[in-house]
C-alpha cells in the first residue's frame, strides 16, 4: 500500500500544465485569468446577498463581497474563496491586486504545499482572506488528485463533528422571533449582542425557545465589571459561552473576566493567526479560528493543535461565506469543541453545494477535496 501511494504521488508530482499566455487583468473589471505554465490561478468577484440585514454591535450590512478562486492542474480544478466583511479591511479590489501579483505558474508540483503557501503568505503583508482563497483552492485540488476528503487525509473521524450554531443578528423582537423560527433545525443558537438591547434580545429568544445559546458581543461591551454581571445573568438564561465581550486590545480586562467568569470567554477578533494563539493563553478560555483571518486551512490546522496543547478550547467559525469556504472549514471541525459554520445558510445566492447539516450536526461527505460542486 505504501509503495503504491509513493508511486502515485511521484506520478502526480511529474505532471505539468501548459497554457497560453494571457494578458494581465485590469482592475476595472476585477476579473482575470493569469498567464501560467504550472498551476493556473483564476479569480472573479462575487457579491453575497444576505437573507436578512446582518447587524453586529458596530455595523449592519445586506451584502458581503467575496472573491472566488480556482486553481487548475492537469485538468483538475480546486475551488477557493475570500470573504471580506468590512472589519477585515479587504475588498475585491485589494484581493484582485494581491492575486494578480502572484505567479503560481512557477510551481509544477502542487504537493509542495508548504513551499507554495509560504510564497503566497510572504508575497504581501495582510490580505489574509485573499491568501485563504488560494490555500482553500490548493487543498481542494490536492484532495481531488488524491481522491480523498481532507478530514480523511488528516485522519479525523467524521462522527466527531460538533453541532453548528445558527446566528441570530441584532434586531427588533418580531424579526428576532422570525429568525428563531427559521433556525428550527439547529440545536444551538448564536446570538449577536453588544447593542443597546442585549437583555431584550435574550428575553425575546427565550420567549420562543429553550435551546442552548452562545453569545458573540463583537467587542461591544466596555466595562469589565458590568460585563461580569451580564455574564452571570446570561448563565441563568442558558448561555454556554461568551465571545469577545470587550475590545480586543484590553488583554488585562479579558484575563480578569476569564478568571472570574462562570462561563468560558472566547477570543475572536483578538485571535487572527498562529502567533496570537500563544498570547491567548491565560487571557481566554478558548479561541475562534476562521479561515479568512488566518490565511486558510493550513494555518488553521496548526492553530488547533497549538490551542489544544495550551489547554484551550476551539471553535471553528466563519464569515458570511459560500459553501466553498464553509465546507473547507468543516474538514477541521472534528477537532473542534464548537462550530459556527452557518455563513452559507445566511445567504440567498450560494453558487456551490457542499456540506450538509443533519439535525444541527455537521455531516462530512466522502467527496474529495473540500467536498463541493458548482450549482
Amino acid at each position: 500500500m505504501k509503495t503504491n501511494r509513493r508511486a502515485f504521488i511521484k506520478k502526480t508530482a511529474l505532471y505539468t500544465v501548459g497554457g497560453l499566455a494571457l494578458p494581465h487583468l485590469t482592475y476595472s473589471n476585477m476579473k482575470g485569468v493569469l498567464p501560467q505554465q504550472g498551476l493556473k490561478l483564476t479569480f472573479a468577484p462575487y457579491d453575497l446577498q444576505l437573507k436578512h440585514v446582518f447587524t453586529l454591535a458596530t455595523s449592519s450590512r445586506t451584502t458581503t463581497p467575496v472573491m472566488l478562486t480556482k486553481i487548475e492542474y492537469d485538468g483538475i480544478t480546486g475551488y477557493g474563496e475570500a470573504s471580506m466583511p468590512p472589519y477585515l479591511g479587504e475588498s475585491q479590489k485589494t484581493a484582485a491586486r494581491f492575486l494578480n501579483a502572484l505567479n503560481l505558474s512557477q510551481f509544477t508540483d502542487p504537493f509542495r504545499m508548504d513551499e507554495i503557501l509560504e510564497y503566497v503568505d510572504e508575497a504581501m503583508p495582510g490580505n489574509t482572506a485573499a491568501k485563504a482563497s488560494v490555500d482553500i483552492a490548493l487543498h481542494d485540488l490536492i484532495g481531488k488528485i488524491m481522491r480523498q476528503p481532507w478530514y480523511k487525509i488528516w485522519g479525523f473521524s467524521p462522527e466527531n463533528t460538533p453541532n453548528t450554531s445558527f446566528t441570530i443578528g441584532i434586531d427588533k423582537p418580531d424579526v428576532v422571533r422570525q429568525k428563531v423560527e427559521e433556525a428550527a433545525p439547529y440545536r444551538i443558537l448564536k446570538v449577536k449582542l453588544g447593542g443597546l438591547n442585549d437583555k431584550e434580545m435574550i428575553d425575546t429568544i427565550r420567549s420562543v425557545t429553550n435551546k442552548p445559546l452562545c453569545v458573540d458581543v463583537n467587542q461591544g461591551w466596555d466595562n469589565k465589571e458590568e460585563a461580569l454581571e451580564m455574564v452571570h445573568w446570561l448563565k441563568e438564561k442558558g448561555v454556554e459561552f461568551v465571545e469577545q465581550p470587550l475590545p480586543k486590545n484590553r488583554k488585562d480586562d479579558h484575563a480578569w473576566l476569564t478568571e472570574h467568569s462562570p462561563l468560558p470567554i472566547i477570543g475572536d477578533e483578538a485571535i487572527q493567526r498562529l502567533a496570537d494563539v500563544k498570547d491567548a493563553f491565560g487571557i481566554y478560555s478558548g479561541i475562534n479560528i476562521k479561515l479568512m483571518k488566518c490565511t486558510g486551512m493550513r494555518e488553521a490546522h496548526k492553530m488547533i493543535n497549538l490551542a489544544h496543547a495550551s489547554h484551550m478550547r476551539v471553535m471553528i467559525g466563519c464569515m458570511t461565506e459560500t459553501s466553498c469556504a464553509i465546507s473547507a472549514a468543516a474538514q477541521l471541525s472534528p477537532q473542534a469543541e464548537w462550530a459556527d459554520l452557518d455563513g452559507n445558510l445566511l445567504i440567498s445566492n450560494d453558487p456551490y453545494e457542499g456540506i450538509k447539516i443533519d439535525n444541527g450536526k455537521i455531516e462530512l461527505a466522502e467527496k474529495p477535496g473540500i467536498g463541493i460542486k458548482e450549482v
